[in-house]
């Protein structure tokens, strides 16, 4: 009895790490600019990415599994909002975003500065 509830838990999961990974990846298509984009990006899929895991693992109930995807979701927590922060500086500093969806431009004294500072290296 106790099998039938954890596959249907893993199932749950699985369904529902694919249904985040699914709307991070259509955020990523329908989001207006980068900015918006980082969040479609980001949040969705490593929570989507963690669900699938843990549906793995219950699935498969073995300690070796969990313990061989663990570094998995790990390097992913860590990566990922770097990658998307870095991924934000960049299309910030090339103005390739809409300024009128900013409510609050917590960067734009940090570029002036930068900017200011290449023009008089120049």
């Amino acid at each position: 009895m106790i099998d039938f509830w954890l596959d249907l838990v893993a199932g749950i999961f699985l369904v529902g790490g694919a249904a985040l990974s699914v709307a991070a990846g259509v955020g990523l298509l329908r989001f207006p600019d980068p900015l918006v984009r980082l969040h479609a990006g980001t949040k969705p899929q490593i929570f989507g990415l963690a669900l699938i895991i843990m549906a793995i693992t219950l699935a498969t109930r073995e300690w070796s599994v969990f313990l061989m995807l663990t570094p998995v979701i790990v390097f992913q927590m860590l990566t990922q909002p770097i990658a998307a922060h870095m991924v934000g500086r960049a299309s910030y500093r090339t103005r390739n975003y809409d300024p009128r969806l900013l409510i609050v431009d917590d960067l734009a004294k940090d570029a002036d500065r930068t900017e200011s500072s290449s023009d008089d290296e120049d």
